[in-house]
């Protein structure tokens, strides 16, 4: 049981805090609800873009880095479709240093004209080396506008294209971070030796200044259902051929969402997933396949890779993954299978709740989702999860009509 008081400070920021005095250290995890999704379809990548520019100094800090490493504190942040999460790791002692920092960047941001030319270059060879210039390098650039038609899911956090990122003006990242970096768009939470008197009294003394202006709100247009198979092909320079599939599922907080988890466990749960054992071990039809689940805020996608051995048909292949799909969605599940991944997911979270840094994390995400209490839940609702519901969720979602595939074909 994860023990927590909760507090919201009179400008919106919302504090989460969990005493565990069995570690000197605390966790500060920040996550601001601002990510790819609430960018427009014209300018992409920017919340990526400013989160590198967030580690550029302020007039009062011109070097982020340099205070936090002086009181033997770690930090990185990533962005994802939904979120933006700052995150630092520091000796308890020392704790009010990540306070200062945090709150000073909150609204001095060093935004000029040198900072984010810097941090554009970095971005834009981020994005050749990642997406451009390795191996299966485009997939995420090809299947998201596959899948996605209106929805900003249809881009990855880094962005559309280099062009958007080489286009990003001044006044669009000022306006952007103004418009989403505020107290009452953030959560903030704190784990490890730490009280809640004295979290309480560090936030209101660093955060409590910090003006609370209201997140400007983004009109997110609803995904239609996809209602026909689509298929493309890519003719590219890699190793071998390869298959990629994704299904719409349901959001993050949705009913079935447990259930999808489990389905691509039993799919996909390491070697003893039905896919390997049948396809890899058995078949050798793919070197390697791997199915997992988004969790995004709004509805996101159930994603399916695998590379094919030399020789094997894309279609075929494509054949004999459905094949073992549909068994799913034909046949009940037995108990002993259902009840080996929902204990490797029990094992999984016990051992992630060791660490004050996963559960200052999760804290934040399960408050974003309503109700940070929901870390004490989650293994239930697994629990929860019968052989109807595993079967049912499959057939409602992972259909023909309702998958986007890419086939790679190697031309070495």
């Amino acid at each position: 049981m994860v023990k927590f008081d909760r507090f919201t400070l009179e400008n919106g920021l919302r504090v989460i805090v969990h005493e565990d005095r069995s570690t000197p250290l605390v966790a500060m995890n920040l996550l601001y609800n601002v990510g790819s999704r609430h960018e427009g379809q014209e300018m992409t990548g920017l919340a990526h873009l400013l989160e590198h520019l967030m580690f550029g100094g302020s007039a009062d800090v011109p070097e982020f880095d340099v205070p936090l490493q002086i009181a033997g504190g770690e930090n990185n942040a990533f962005t994802n479709n939904d979120i933006t999460d700052y995150y630092i790791t520091i000796p308890a002692n020392n704790l009010e240093t990540a306070f200062w920092l945090e709150s000073d960047r909150m609204t001095g941001l060093n935004l000029t004209q040198e900072t984010l030319d810097i941090q554009k270059s970095v971005v834009i060879e981020e994005f050749k080396q990642r997406y451009l210039n390795q191996p299966y390098g485009d997939a995420m650039l090809k299947l998201r506008p596959l899948a996605y038609k209106v929805h900003p899911y249809r881009w990855p956090t880094i962005g559309m294209d280099i062009s958007h990122i080489e286009s990003v003006r001044l006044e669009d990242v000022k306006k952007f971070y103004s418009s989403h970096y505020s107290p009452g768009n953030a959560i903030l939470s704190l784990t490890g030796n730490i009280s809640p008197d004295i979290a309480r009294d560090l936030s209101v003394k660093w955060f409590g200044p910090v003006k609370g202006n209201p997140a400007r709100e983004v009109a997110i247009p609803t995904e239609p259902e996809q209602t026909e198979e689509r298929i493309i092909i890519l003719k590219r320079d890699v190793p071998s051929d390869a298959l990629y599939k994704a299904w719409h599922i349901c959001k993050r907080d949705h009913d079935d969402f447990h259930a999808l988890d489990l389905v691509t466990d039993i799919l996909s749960g390491g070697e003893s997933g039905r896919l390997y054992t049948r396809l890899v071990r058995k078949k050798n039809i793919f070197s390697e396949i791997n199915a997992w689940i988004t969790s995004d805020l709004d509805p996101g996608l159930a994603i399916l890779t695998g590379k094919l051995m030399k020789g094997v048909d894309p279609e075929a292949a494509d054949k004999a993954v459905n094949e073992v799909i549909d068994e799913l969605k034909n046949k009940p599940v037995t108990i002993s299978e259902i009840n080996k991944v929902k204990n490797r997911f029990e094992s999984s979270t016990l051992l992630s709740n060791t660490s004050i840094l996963n559960k200052a994390m999760s804290l934040s995400f399960y408050e974003l989702l309503g109700d940070a209490g929901r870390i004490n839940r989650e293994v239930e609702s697994y629990r929860e999860v019968g052989q109807s519901r595993i079967t049912d969720s499959a057939r409602k979602h992972l259909a023909t009509s309702n998958c986007s595939t890419i086939y790679y074909q190697s031309t070495i």
